[in-house]
């Protein structure tokens, strides 16, 4: 077990330079960096002027040596202001070094963020708090509605209950999170007046059942469906093993049966998926806290979108890509110790 993990978080090492790489590419494309020389610059500063920032700034550098920067593998070197000839930082906000060194992702320095006019490790840190709190909560609500969905489904293959229950996990699952979020806003905060439309509350005054819950239960209830359909696939299939029907002719009661034999069993598939959740849940959130206006991981990637904040960017999708893998190592890991069948060499 051991050496597959070591195995796998070299994989991951690798799948995340590789990526980050793809991401520095599209994110460092010329109209990009038109825009950010422009943003930082005057409107009506001249093509020459934009030039002139961008190869006083160091984006005119060789591909390899701006990712290499980046990273931290090569040094960063300071920019020097042509009227005095002294080194300054490269943005004067985020009070960089002026000195040549080593400062990149492996060192902890993810840049400096355009738009918020911050550094992105502080910036980043905040977002990634407020998106925690509300996946926290999502998965609380989420995994054991779904499960007990899920069970009460696959009991009882091909009853009203299970009928019913599938139909409502198929129409949750069919619903995306931007159609679910309107109609629940219109029902619940606009007609009725029992929730609040916005949770940009949360964060300033406080969590609350009245500016939260409908953030939570718009990113819960599409996984709910999903998940309540593969738990009632798998307990359908454990429902019909050739030990549950040794335990009806021992003459265990159908509650027994249920929960002794067929409901470890039945969850280990449904594991995989809900550990699979949270890489939904990442892009999931971009949606929802726009539209709530809850300054999370989502709003900050969106704001940075907007504003071409090349750093901010670059810093999001490589939090994406570690979420993302790991995530999935933990849902192997947790699938091979879970069910004794499978051996990992």
């Amino acid at each position: 077990m051991l050496t597959f993990i070591l195995r796998r978080l070299g994989v991951m090492l690798l799948t995340m330079l590789c990526l980050s790489l793809v991401v520095f590419a599209f994110v460092n494309l010329e109209p990009n960096l038109r825009k950010l020389a422009i943003f930082q610059t005057e409107m009506r500063a001249s093509d020459q002027d934009l030039e002139n920032w961008l190869q006083r700034n160091g984006y005119r550098d060789d591909f390899t040596i701006r990712f290499g920067r980046w990273i931290g593998v090569w040094p960063k070197e300071p920019v020097i202001d042509p009227s005095t000839g002294q080194p300054v930082p490269r943005f004067r906000y985020c009070d960089e070094s002026t000195e040549t060194s080593f400062s990149g992702v492996l060192q902890g320095d993810f840049g400096c963020s355009t738009a918020f006019r911050t550094p992105v490790a502080d910036r980043l840190s905040e977002a990634l708090a407020a998106t925690g709190i509300l996946m926290f909560w999502v998965m609380v609500v989420m995994v054991p509605v779904s499960l007990l969905i899920g069970v009460l489904a696959g009991m009882r293959e091909g009853s009203r209950l299970d009928r019913t229950l599938s139909v409502a996990s198929i129409v949750s699952t069919a619903t995306p999170e931007y159609v679910s979020a309107v109609i629940f806003t219109a029902i619940f905060a606009s007609w009725l007046g029992w929730l609040n439309g916005s949770a940009a509350t949360a964060l300033t005054k406080g969590i609350s059942f009245n500016n939260f819950t409908l953030p939570v239960m718009t990113m819960a209830i599409y996984g709910i469906g999903y998940i309540a359909r593969m738990t009632r696939a798998s307990m359908a299939e454990v429902m019909t093993a050739q030990y549950i029907r040794t335990a009806r002719l021992k003459g265990l009661s159908f509650g027994a049966i249920v929960v002794k034999h067929a409901l470890r069993n039945a969850l280990i598939a449904p594991f995989t998926v809900i550990m699979l959740q949270f890489p939904w849940l990442l892009t999931g959130v971009v949606v929802v806290e726009s539209i709530f206006n809850y300054k999370g991981f989502g709003w900050l990637l969106v704001q940075a979108a907007s504003n071409n904040d090349i750093d901010l960017v670059l810093a999001c999708g490589l939090v994406s890509v570690a979420v993302v893998l790991l995530t999935q190592l933990i849902s192997d890991v947790g699938y091979a110790l879970l069910n004794p069948r499978i051996r990992v060499s």
